[in-house]
């Protein structure tokens, strides 16, 4: 089993690509392809069957899969943040 940086539960923030700053709790790991699934985050809609839950069908709305090194844990992120130097003018 692979260890990642970040673990499920753990709150997330999205550091590159078309997220980029979104925050959102760890739902899932998907250790074979290098992803997470991030709760709010890469919203895709998907087309489901017929079942019990849904007797005409739908499109339901749900999380998409990110790569995990587009990914910091929150707590470092902004340790980092912190860290950078505001720059003022001193005229």
């Amino acid at each position: 089993m692979k260890r990642f940086h970040v673990k499920r539960d753990q709150e997330v923030v999205v550091i590159s690509g078309a997220e980029k700053g979104n925050r959102g709790k760890v739902l899932k790991i998907l250790s074979r392809d290098n992803r997470v699934i991030v709760e709010g985050v890469k919203m895709i809609k998907k087309h489901v069957k017929k079942n019990q839950q849904n007797p005409q069908g739908a499109i339901v709305e749900r999380e998409g899969p990110l790569h995990i090194s587009n990914v910091m844990a929150a707590d470092k992120y902004d340790a980092k943040a912190s860290r950078r130097e505001i720059p003022t003018d001193s005229n």
